[in-house]
């Protein structure tokens, strides 16, 4: 596989993710906490897979371009998924007591 295939490889599963988003507000919170941990694996592993694409890759340009798309995806998510997250808390933990 050519070096520039495997990053692209990254960035179309990175962007796979962003279009399989999936709908929060119908989720009970212990979902949506197992959602929260998969998306930090997620960005942990696409962290690593960017920096060792650094050591061997030459590419830079899309190396960086992978590390922005990471980032930015992966933020919007989980700022999404904590919104969502502390008014399930709210409506099923702390409005019943």
């Amino acid at each position: 596989m050519e070096e520039s295939d495997e990053i692209l490889k990254l960035i179309d599963e990175i962007n796979i993710r962003k279009s399989n988003s999936r709908d929060y507000k119908k989720m009970k919170a212990e979902e949506i906490s197992r959602e929260f941990k998969d998306i930090i694996k997620f960005e942990q592993e696409s962290f690593k897979k960017i920096e060792e694409f650094e050591k061997t890759q030459k590419n830079l340009d899309l190396i960086q371009y992978a590390k922005m798309i990471c980032k930015n995806t992966i933020d919007r998510e989980i700022a999404h998924i904590q919104e969502i997250y502390l008014k399930k808390i709210d409506e099923e933990f702390l409005s019943s007591k």
